[in-house]
């Protein structure tokens, strides 16, 4: 974990409120472990606003970290204020790792609003290895993707209003594709109620599934207790509240899917 002052490369939107963020961290890039990770970036260094904003990291490599983030308030839109050439503090590299998506299973890549960019992170490193996969996106419109739908290279888009790609949830193309191959893992990161269907999905149909899990982390690093996420132990104490709950941040955000529940 390193505190970081990262000089910003290119800060662009993407889609309908949908921006990329590229730094130029060396020691945080050189320290990431692969798809998963997270940064915490202070927006600003005045006192009223004290708290890191958690960003998943989209690309890392050659001293370079990048990020993928949508406008939800006052600190997202900081963000989208920034030029290159100025600076940001970051910490990181947090939280644990995709796995087991190189060890001959056939990963099927899910993400849903912005919680595409460890999905594509987790993309970039199957095509470096060769590995045979399937991505599947989803939005509200197409006004909210920024990717091809290009179903013959396994890429899937899918919309609520049908304005682009296939209409309706990511399930559709995740149920015809996970059931009509053999050993399949489902790798997830979006909002909580998507990925609750996809547990539930991955569980009745004996599938295996990782799901990153989106949650508000203020610190990172596990003071701040906000992150806590019900942990899936038959065994506890009733009173060992250490065992009935995982903090995101230092047990995530990557879980397996038997081992949280969203309540």
């Amino acid at each position: 974990m390193i505190i970081e002052r990262a000089q910003i490369i290119t800060n662009r939107k993407l889609a309908k409120d949908i921006w990329k963020m590229k730094f130029d961290t060396p020691k945080i890039a050189k320290d990431v472990k692969g798809a998963g990770q997270f940064i915490e970036i202070l927006t600003t260094d005045h006192w009223q606003h004290p708290l890191r904003r958690p960003m998943s990291i989209a690309s890392f490599g050659e001293g370079v970290v990048s990020i993928i983030y949508k406008l939800f308030g006052e600190s997202t839109l900081r963000l989208s204020q920034k030029r290159p050439g100025d600076f940001l503090e970051l910490l990181g590299p947090l939280g644990n790792t995709f796995s087991e998506w190189n060890n001959d299973s056939y990963p099927i890549l899910i993400g849903g609003g912005v919680g595409l960019a460890p999905i594509l992170n987790l993309k970039y490193a199957c095509d470096h290895h060769n590995i045979e996969h399937t991505m599947i996106i989803g939005a509200k419109n197409a006004e909210e993707h920024f990717i091809r739908n290009e179903p013959n290279n396994q890429i899937f888009l899918t919309t609520d209003d049908g304005s682009i790609g296939e209409k309706g949830t990511v399930m559709g193309p995740l149920e015809r594709i996970a059931l009509s191959n053999t050993n399949v893992t489902i790798y997830a990161c979006g909002p909580t109620a998507m990925l609750k269907v996809i547990k539930s999905f991955a569980l009745d149909h004996n599938i295996q599934a990782q799901l990153s899990v989106e949650s508000y982390m203020g610190c990172g690093v596990g003071l701040c207790q906000g992150c806590a996420i019900h942990r899936k132990n038959s065994t506890i104490n009733e009173r060992s509240y250490h065992e009935k709950f995982s903090l995101v941040c230092v047990d995530g955000p990557v879980y397996d899917a038997r081992e949280i529940y969203f309540g």
